[in-house]
């Protein structure tokens, strides 16, 4: 078991998934000893069924109990929230319909889901989605993607960015490089994709350059195996993706993401020791362990903190990479707003659902 120090350390490259809609005695030691540097909430985490007023201030009690746990005044405060079938929040907050519904009001959409997520204290959403909708029996992404062609994909993903942005909510493109193409889920089994350097230059990477000529600060990986690019490791780990595609070719230079860690396409690989110094080395510097799909334990989330501190110890994992991703994560965090929660009017509320029906008809 690594000491309290090295706990912290990795907390510092940790977004976490927490029980329920209120913190577990696990959740209390989780916080308190590895002090992560934000949380990912999911439909666990609020109460359905009851008037918004009550799941709200039920939701800022387990905010501001996260907060006194991890002692951090600035957190990353996440939530996936793209629209269609990946929202979380009961309403009346509102159910915008998917990404590939939006076209022209795509921008107008992320203010408005902006405003919602501000009152909730969330900061960063995980979104937008920056695949192509490319395989029609794409069990996974399909309407999550903007398009089906890089340019619809790139156009839409990047009006939804900038609504976000301007709105004062962190955005991040996902799943790099690419997870439209697949015909398998990654939160099930790991996805294949024969496709070269090439291919990926013709088509999945034109959404993700887009955004990142515009600044986005958050890329997240996907675990996908790419066997004529990488034939060892999924993405999530594959140093010729991350650091030589995305970090040298692309120019990115903000916080690189893992996809859950949790999804049964990588899970396995992360018991394995070495594991978590091959992603930082690869390229990765913030991991995203939700407790929600595979089980809500922490056995896998110490694991980690000790494989963490065992490559610093033995040399696999050297201090100026870690220095190196934490500055980067710490650069960010200076520059991201921490939201009181808050409840919407009505009216705003009302407008919000008219756009959403809006979007349905167009």
């Amino acid at each position: 078991m690594p000491g309290s120090r090295e706990l912290e350390l990795f907390g510092n490259h940790l977004i976490l998934g927490i029980s329920g809609t209120k913190l577990s005695d696990d959740d209390k030691r989780a916080l308190s000893e590895l002090k992560p540097v934000g949380v990912i909430f999911f439909g666990k985490n609020f109460i359905d069924g009851v008037p918004y007023q009550v799941w709200l201030a039920s939701f800022q009690e387990l905010i501001d109990q996260i907060r006194e746990y991890a002692e951090r005044d600035s957190m990353f405060m996440t939530l996936d929230h793209e629209g269609g079938r990946v929202v979380r929040t009961p309403l009346p907050i509102t159910r915008f319909p998917y990404a590939a519904l939006l076209r022209s009001q795509a921008k107008e959409v992320a203010k408005a889901t902006a405003k919602e997520l501000k009152s909730l204290g969330i900061n960063v959403s995980w979104s937008p989605a920056a695949d192509i909708y490319s395989n029609p029996h794409n069990p996974v992404i399909g309407p999550r993607a903007f398009g089906n062609t890089p340019e619809t994909s790139a156009q839409g993903a990047l009006a939804y960015y900038l609504g976000l942005q301007e709105s004062g909510i962190l955005g991040c493109a996902k799943h790099f490089p690419g997870h439209g193409d697949t015909s398998t889920d990654s939160h099930f089994e790991l996805p294949v994709l024969n496709l070269t350097v090439q291919d990926l230059r013709d088509r999945e990477l034109i959404p993700f350059k887009a955004l990142i000529d515009a600044q986005i600060p958050l890329i997240m990986t996907t675990h996908i195996l790419f066997p004529q690019i990488d034939p060892d490791v999924p993405a999530t780990i594959s140093q010729r993706i991350l650091k030589n595609i995305l970090r040298e070719e692309l120019g990115f230079e903000g916080v690189v993401v893992s996809d859950d860690l949790d999804m049964k396409a990588i899970s396995d690989r992360f018991t394995q020791s070495g594991t978590v110094a091959r992603a930082f080395n690869a390229g990765c510097d913030l991991f995203i362990l939700s407790r929600n799909i595979n089980s809500s334990s922490l056995e896998r989330t110490y694991y980690m903190a000790g494989d963490f501190a065992d490559a610093l110890s033995n040399g696999n994992l050297k201090k100026e990479v870690v220095t190196a991703a934490r500055q980067r994560i710490e650069n960010l965090l200076a520059q991201t707003p921490q939201y009181i929660v808050h409840a919407l009017d009505k009216a705003t509320l009302l407008q919000h659902a008219e756009l959403a029906i809006a979007c349905s008809f167009s």
